[in-house]
């Protein structure tokens, strides 16, 4: 394990020093694991941890993070409510719809039996999430809304300070503002059940997504895998209060192939049904690679493009074992 320690100015008074870990190995799945909570920008310390979170998705297109936030009662509260969100009848959960692919009701099929997702739009907003229990409970669930809530808000902010991070390491923090404005969100509660005797336990084959990043927790059943290197497919293990931040199709195109998105898939090994949580990030209007990031060794690999376009085109075949689907729709 490489161990790097970084002092800090900063008005947690209650940590002189934070530590950003870089594991090379996590369990069995060699994830890196960074804890970036507490940075204050500007600082000596943000400016390393900028630099580490840039090149840990230039190799590896993810990383793992243990949050002091995310503590094991909320969690298991986030899960409790995902429960009895899955509980409710078929018909009830066919009203969750959208005409943005994937961001509503998806249901099993022949091909994909084991999944069921559901899409919470604009999570961050509590009247939103309140409107989308009210679908699915005619009383409401105040309960849900407010957990649910609370728990997007603190991946939006997650997500929002790696996007930051990510910018100002390849000096473009004059780009962050505008490209923030246009970027919205949605939140996807899943379940995978246990396979039946006569049925495969792939539960979600191999893809990338769509999105500029994806950030998943799960409960306590494992089946997440990721291909890190070699074509080796890997488990992810989950610590308490933990998740995964993956980088996506549309992050590494408009970094012209720097950032590496990653191949997952989610395979069932266990008997009981397995929840997770994932919150994905999209960019309103068009995606282009900044100028900064083209020059005579690195000609753009892609034609500007609409995030929502590319994400259509996908869900036409949903052609999950060809991660080119990018090169398809917008490669030079």
């Amino acid at each position: 394990m490489e161990m790097i320690q970084i002092s800090l100015n900063s008005i947690h008074t209650t940590r002189s020093l934070l530590k950003i870990r870089i594991m090379d190995s996590l369990t069995e799945s060699k994830i890196p694991v960074l804890n970036i909570e507490g940075l204050k920008p500007g600082t000596e310390s943000w400016i390393k941890a900028c630099h580490k979170v840039r090149n840990t998705l230039e190799e590896y297109g993810c990383f793992m993070v243990v949050s002091d936030e995310l503590s094991q009662d909320f969690m298991k509260e986030v899960y409790a409510n995902m429960k009895a969100l899955f509980d409710v009848p078929l018909e009830t959960k066919m009203k969750n719809t959208s005409a943005k692919p994937f961001h509503g009701y998806v249901g099993a099929t022949d091909t994909r039996p084991l999944y069921e997702s559901m899409g919470i739009q604009q999570p961050t907003s509590l009247d939103e999430v309140s409107s989308f229990a009210n679908l699915m409970w005619p009383s409401g669930n105040d309960q849900f809304s407010k957990t649910i809530h609370s728990y997007a808000n603190l991946m939006v902010k997650l997500e929002n300070q790696v996007r930051k991070m990510v910018f100002e390491s390849y000096g473009l923090e004059k780009y962050y503002e505008s490209f923030n404005e246009s970027v919205t969100y949605v939140l996807k509660p899943n379940k995978y059940r246990p396979p039946k005797s006569n049925e495969g336990n792939v539960a979600a084959r191999m893809h990338t997504d769509k999105s500029l990043f994806s950030i998943l927790s799960q409960n306590e059943m494992n089946g997440l895998e990721v291909q890190i290197k070699d074509d080796e497919w890997m488990a992810v293990e989950f610590p308490p209060s933990s998740f995964i931040l993956m980088a996506t199709d549309v992050f590494m195109a408009w970094s012209n192939g720097r950032i590496k998105a990653v191949r997952h898939r989610v395979v069932m090994n266990g008997q009981e049904d397995r929840y997770s949580i994932g919150l994905f990030s999209y960019k309103k209007g068009i995606v282009e690679i900044p100028e900064e990031l083209v020059d005579e060794d690195n000609p753009p690999r892609f034609k500007p493009f609409d995030n929502y376009k590319l994400l259509e085109f996908y869900a036409k075949d949903q052609p999950y074992y060809d991660e080119r689907i990018i090169e398809l729709f917008c490669g030079n």
